[in-house]
């Protein structure tokens, strides 16, 4: 039991790695509003799959599905935070990506309060628990279809002028927006004399190995310092 617990537990890391690392590719190919839609679809399949597990009597169904909302926790993290920031205007851009940390935290929070034996985590009502984390993907592709593709994904990746400024129009309303088109020109222009780096070639490469250490030594960190356990 504290084996296939163990890997019930960590299966969704393994998910999220994977999750993650195709979440480039898959971008580039179908855009991220597109992307986010699929991936909200698979993380309703994972929470009607897990929900469902105490009534087919079946650890199988929790250990799958704990494997795709891993896959698709990997996938929304890049995912929301380019799309959140490529649909902002320039002066709110920072503050829409920071608050998707905020939810997250606020996300997890409820997630263990939610857990406790006097709540949904008593003996009847876990399967509704396990199943809740379907409840903020149905909202978002619910809403979704109401909101543009990225503009600069538009432009950059389809070469779609009119379809970028269009989408701008909606996200930001009327008015002169030729700046941010131009900003996102330059961008392209400048994307095209850049290498694009793989992992492998990132940790091997001198030039990044300072920022790569300080990286690794914070994410590090904010797993050590015991806010999971708090």
């Amino acid at each position: 039991l504290l084996l296939l617990w163990s890997i019930t537990v960590s299966i969704f890391g393994i998910g999220g790695l994977l999750g993650s690392s195709g979440s480039r590719y898959l971008t580039v190919k179908f855009g991220k509003k597109k992307c986010l839609l699929c991936n909200n679809v698979l993380m309703i399949v994972a929470a009607s799959i897990m929900g469902c597990s105490k009534i087919s009597q079946s650890f199988e169904m929790i250990l799958i599905g704990r494997f795709m909302c891993g896959v698709s926790a990997g996938l929304c993290v890049p995912l929301h935070h380019q799309y959140v920031g490529e649909i902002s205007p320039r002066k709110l851009r920072g503050f829409a990506n920071s608050t998707s940390s905020f939810f997250w935290t606020l996300g997890k929070a409820i997630g263990q309060i939610s857990g406790q034996r006097e709540l949904l985590g008593s003996q009847s009502l876990w399967p509704m628990l396990m199943a809740s984390c379907g409840l903020p993907a149905l909202v978002q592709l619910v809403t979704l279809p109401f909101f543009p593709e990225s503009p600069p994904y538009l432009l950059m990746q389809k070469g779609d002028q009119e379809g970028c400024k269009k989408a701008i129009r909606q996200l930001w309303g009327e008015g002169q927006h030729q700046a941010e088109i131009d900003d996102i020109m330059k961008e392209k222009a400048t994307m095209k004399n850049t290498k694009i780096l793989s992992v492998l070639e990132l940790v091997k490469e001198p030039a990044f190995r300072w920022q790569l250490y300080m990286i690794v030594t914070l994410t590090a960190t904010i797993q050590l310092c015991g806010i999971n356990a708090v």
